[in-house]
């Protein structure tokens, strides 16, 4: 029933996103064009096709296996030749499936040179219909009566848990020895964690999915049984589950140290910027209190950039408890069931224990989960936080897994270049497009796929801009100093707005007069004629209320409009606010 509402939520999001035409730009036929440039970018409509064809029948498959382990493995020990081959027709139409499945997935990529229009209908149609069938086929087979048959011993997936969480662990430090090989070729000063960031997100998705898992596999057995399963009970969850729920605890006791470090050097930070701030101010009298305030904010925001630090030290925690908990669990398989019901020896008390909290920890944090998106919906700051890392994380295209949450920037992106496009076009008029925060990186792809002659009547103007401080450290190839350096010269002007206070924007280019900043904030230290009441410390938000802003918009359109006769002002500003 889940693979079947992935699969509906899947297929309804890829009519609206994956499937909007991007514009008919040149073809991208030089290879150092940035890749946001190259037509088919943003129009993955028939690889999310297969791929959502692919995972809907790897679920169905992945239930079918599970019903079919256990009753093939009966029926080899019984006497009854017919269900002996029902049961080897039936695992080997299953194997032949998972290899139809993996084919299909590594049969086709992204194609980014041309928009491809076609849709292998055969494979979206008949490949989940036919996993559903063998699904049927197996609850069929397993469901037959067997008079004799009487169930015992561990449910069948305890070694697969095992062989999945070793998997991801090879496949992850390859994937670290790959970033490192691509690192040493083409060196960058500031990428993320050394060019370690991509194997680090994906120990920290492997590690999230293993501990929610463990965890609340561990607290319904718990339920079910009323605390009865513990270590190695061997009618419990698999093995590796009770361990990944038992690392949980170790997992904050690391963290504890971690967390304390960054907030005495965030500390020393703001109390060493006391004496810089008034520098800002210089007709100011001195308030201690102030002082304090706009340092703590600067101080503060200067975190994201200390974010790829805590990112690599949580990952590489991660991965070491992961190994711990994997040998555990092998260890636990080794144990006599005599000695695993043996729960009186301290070690057992102590792995007990830490199995009991870490299902408990995993509840919380769950409740704490669901608690911040219920206080989105009331709180405009939590609205704001979970906003943005939401725009973040569906920015990318779906080109790995059909599931994921859509990508609105396949439909946004070609929104906003057709109608730059088709404007410039019907009017000859030239646009300035001012973005703020998630919305300047939107700008920056949207021109990206505008016609080289177009780009030339576009000028940029970003606040609050995470292009290069975010995403340029994430994702060089395609923010790094190169395309956007090559973006600036393709645009008319470009304007980049920024503030010491801000946790999320900075600057774009080093060294170029694209950047103006920092801005000052607050815009008064104390009460002024202008500011009768304290000016609040806008960090983030409200690019617009400072007087710079004006400023640069009006130099933005007189620059634009010298040439272009009965060019109104307002009528070329557009653009998109996210957060």
């Amino acid at each position: 029933g889940l693979t079947f509402l992935l699969w509906y939520l899947s297929n309804r999001t890829w009519s609206a996103y994956e499937s909007q035409q991007p514009l008919d730009a040149e073809p991208a036929g030089d290879p150092v064009k940035p890749a946001f440039s190259r037509p088919g970018f943003w129009y993955g409509r028939r690889l999310v096709a297969r791929l959502r064809a692919a995972h809907t029948a790897a679920g169905f498959l992945t239930t079918a296996a599970g019903v079919t382990a256990a009753a093939a493995r009966y029926d080899r020990a019984a006497t009854s030749a017919l269900f002996e081959t029902l049961g080897l027709l039936m695992e080997s139409s299953l194997a032949v499936a998972g290899v139809v499945v993996v084919w299909v997935v590594c049969r086709r990529g992204r194609t980014e040179t041309h928009r491809d229009e076609q849709l292998d209908r055969a494979v979206t149609a008949w490949l989940p219909v036919s996993s559903l069938a063998l699904l049927a086929l197996a609850l069929v087979y397993a469901a037959w009566d067997r008079a004799d048959w009487v169930s015992s011993g561990a449910l069948p997936g305890d070694r697969s848990f095992g062989f999945l969480a070793f998997a991801q662990g090879v496949l992850i430090i390859a994937l670290a020895a790959v970033a490192r090989h691509l690192r040493r070729r083409a060196p960058g000063e500031r990428t993320a964690l050394c060019g370690l960031g991509g194997p680090a997100v994906a120990m920290l998705a492997c590690a999230l999915g293993g501990v929610m898992t463990g965890g609340v596999a561990q607290r319904v057995a718990d339920w079910v049984d009323h605390g009865a399963i513990h270590r190695a009970s061997f009618n419990g969850p698999p093995a590796l589950l009770t361990w990944q729920s038992s690392v949980i605890p170790a997992l904050l006791a690391l963290l504890i140290p971690v967390v304390l470090f960054f907030a005495v050097r965030t500390w020393r930070t703001a109390r060493a910027d006391a004496p810089h701030v008034m520098a800002d101010y210089p007709t100011e009298q001195p308030d201690t209190a102030r002082t304090r305030q706009i340092a703590r904010a600067r101080a503060m925001a200067g975190l994201t950039d200390h974010a790829p630090l805590f990112l690599g030290i949580v990952s590489g925690t991660s991965l070491l408890l992961g190994a711990a908990a994997l040998v555990g669990a092998w260890w636990t398989s080794q144990v006599p069931e005599q000695a695993a019901d043996d729960a009186a020896t301290p070690i057992a008390f102590a792995a007990d224990a830490a199995q009991s909290l870490g299902s408990w920890c995993t509840g919380f944090g769950f409740l704490l989960f669901v608690t911040w998106g219920r206080r989105a919906y009331k709180d405009a700051a939590a609205r704001r936080t979970v906003g943005i890392l939401w725009d973040v994380g569906t920015f990318w295209p779906r080109a790995a897994h059909p599931f994921a949450p859509p990508c609105y920037a396949e439909r946004a992106v070609p929104d906003l270049a057709w109608r730059m496009n088709t404007w410039t076009e019907r009017t000859g008029g030239r646009l300035v497009i001012s973005g703020h925060s998630q919305g300047s990186v939107l700008a920056a792809a949207a021109v990206w796929q505008l016609p080289a002659a177009t780009r030339r009547r576009v000028a940029l103007l970003t606040y609050g801009c995470p292009v290069e401080r975010l995403y340029g450290r994430w994702f060089p190839a395609y923010f790094g100093p190169a395309p956007l350096q090559a973006l600036h010269q393709e645009v008319h002007c470009w304007r980049n707005l920024w503030r010491a206070t801000d946790p999320i924007g900075g600057p774009v280019l080093a060294g170029d007069d694209v950047d103006k900043g920092p801005l000052l904030d607050p815009l008064a230290y104390g009460r002024t004629r202008e500011h009768p009441l304290p000016a609040p410390i806008l960090g983030h938000s409200d690019y617009q209320a400072d007087p710079a802003f004006g400023r640069e918009r009006a130099l933005l359109l007189a620059e634009l409009a010298s040439g272009v006769p009965n060019q109104r002002a307002d009528q070329g500003s557009s653009g998109r606010s996210s957060g």
